[in-house]
């Protein structure tokens, strides 16, 4: 494979990772405007990009595999695919979170408490946000982005924190409240849990630029001067 049609086949496996990461990202906002608004049409929307999503990342790992046999790529490049294969895996994970949130819209048949289901809306929509700029961040090398992205993981900890710490007041005096709380913390977990893989994926930015992977913001000082 010349030169020219690695850069190619590099730039196709580029257009379906932001491909895959739109459908996630439309995955994380639906489902919270599910939570918020019981909305089972979204439910339904959810579920159904679950599986085109999953089959997605099932053609990008052939495509990387195929270009990584073929090619034998060194250095950049190399680094660059092999970090594709595990954001497809980070970007299915975070669609999983997606479609569990969904799931607790449908089983808790409305959660029914608006301050606190408005809360995990806006941690939805900021976490779906911090996911488009660590993918545009990877697509294009932005380590320094990437670095300052990573940041914002502490902002969805600590509304997944002072979530935790309402419910916990709110519930004490509506004991009768307790499945309808325990369904909002366990979709406020899953939002945290979905911005820890948006860290991985700008770690995995800053190792294709760098050759240097490490596991916090402070691992990187350099990049921030």
């Amino acid at each position: 494979m010349s030169r020219t049609n690695l850069d190619h086949q590099l730039q196709l496996i580029r257009d379906d990772l932001l491909i895959m990461d739109s459908m996630v990202e439309t995955s994380l906002e639906e489902s919270v405007r599910a939570l918020k608004d019981f909305d089972l049409e979204k439910v339904r929307a959810v579920y159904k990009n679950d599986v085109q999503i999953g089959e997605k990342r099932v053609e990008l790992e052939g495509q990387i595999i195929a270009v990584i046999a073929i090619q034998s790529p060194v250095l950049f490049d190399l680094r660059f695919l092999a970090s594709s294969l595990t954001i497809c895996n980070e970007l299915e994970q975070i669609g999983d979170y997606a479609k569990t949130i969904a799931r607790i819209s449908m089983t808790s048949e409305g959660v029914s408490i608006p301050l606190f289901s408005n809360t995990i809306y806006d941690m939805g929509i900021k976490t779906s946000d911090m996911l488009h700029r660590s993918m545009t961040a990877f697509i294009h090398s932005y380590a320094r982005s990437a670095v300052r992205i990573i940041s914002d993981d502490d902002l969805i900890d600590s509304m997944y924190a002072k979530l935790y710490s309402d419910l916990m007041k709110f519930v004490s005096g509506n004991v009768h409240n307790v499945e309808r709380v325990n369904s909002l913390l366990w979709a406020g977990h899953n939002l945290e849990r979905a911005a820890d893989r948006v860290t991985n994926i700008c770690e995995r930015t800053i190792y294709v630029e760098t050759g240097e992977l490490g596991d916090r913001m402070f691992s990187y000082p350099h990049l921030l001067q």
